[in-house]
């Protein structure tokens, strides 16, 4: 059955494509990327004020760092600064550069595994090409390295279990829709044993992904206007209707990170009026877990 919680607008922001979006607990909000817009913004609950920040490239995901962010781009990796309203273009320094397996490609979605290890996938921007040339990348130790070579199309839907036993990761291309779930090894940051976690969503593809306290995984159905949650072993438990048909990614915050925040991506034909691309917060019941920064 499907619900309808009571689902609230956050500010007027409007993205393209909202992704990543990460509660930073320091500052007490919400941090996020709008990819083609190439900026990155901060929502405030306190205030319900946004600010925005310009990047030199698109950046497909965020995490947290000791002296700032870390944001994969175009072409690879870089360190940001605390952002503050006063730095509209905040100085990126790269990191380090990846050698794409094909032209016009970008990082898509990613985060930190719960020792502080970050992961972010690849893809090629034109999905009409359903190139396989996705790459699943793993940053630590300074090294950026491929430790599952298995091919994608648009990796994306990565969590961790509130342990760090388990990956969870989807490829949301059309021509794949499937979820994975490995076994992770904490010591030293690598998957194994995969296998389907779900074969195919009711509706909608997959696309970002959240982990509660319970180990419940919550996803984004895109095309479909849902989010669905599965219990750790695979069990659909609940499907929610959202009020945009394509939800982008989802992430657990607040001060008592009890509020599941989705960002959303607007359509080029989406009416004047109409709120895809904003930013959307309910209460589902199980909180979440804080997110990890990233260790260098």
């Amino acid at each position: 059955m499907t619900e309808q919680p009571c689902i609230e607008r956050l500010g007027d922001l409007l993205c393209t494509v909202g992704e990543s979006p990460v509660w930073h607990p320091g500052d007490q909000a919400l941090y996020g990327t709008d990819i083609p817009a190439r900026r990155l913004w901060r929502y405030t609950p306190a205030d319900g004020q946004i600010c925005q920040w310009q990047m030199p490239e698109m950046a497909g995901c965020i995490a947290m760092s000791a002296t700032g962010w870390l944001a994969a781009m175009e072409t690879g990796l870089y360190a940001l600064p605390a952002l503050t309203p006063d730095q509209p273009k905040p100085q990126a320094t790269p990191l380090t550069t990846v050698d794409h397996a094909a032209p016009n490609m970008r990082f898509n979605d990613g985060r930190c595994d719960r020792q502080g290890r970050f992961w972010a996938g690849t893809m090629v921007q034109d999905m009409s090409l359903a190139s396989d040339a996705g790459r699943l990348y793993r940053y630590a130790d300074r090294k950026l390295t491929i430790p599952l070579a298995a091919p994608f199309i648009v990796p994306n839907g990565m969590a961790f279990s509130p342990d760090g036993g388990k990956m969870y990761l989807s490829d949301s291309h059309p021509d794949r829709q499937r979820v994975w779930v490995f076994d992770y090894d904490r010591d030293v940051g690598v998957p194994h044993h995969g296998r389907v976690f779900i074969e195919r969503l009711p509706a909608g593809r997959p696309d970002g992904a959240a982990v509660d306290q319970d180990g419940g995984y919550w996803i984004c159905g895109n095309d479909a206007g849902m989010l669905y949650r599965y219990t750790p072993d695979g069990r659909l438990d609940r499907s929610l209707a959202l009020p945009v048909a394509k939800p982008a990614m989802c992430a657990f915050g607040g001060a008592r990170l009890d509020t599941l925040f989705i960002t959303s991506i607007r359509p080029p034909h989406a009416a004047k009026d109409a709120l895809d691309g904003a930013l959307f917060a309910f209460i589902p019941g199980p909180c979440g877990l804080e997110e990890s920064a990233h260790i260098g």
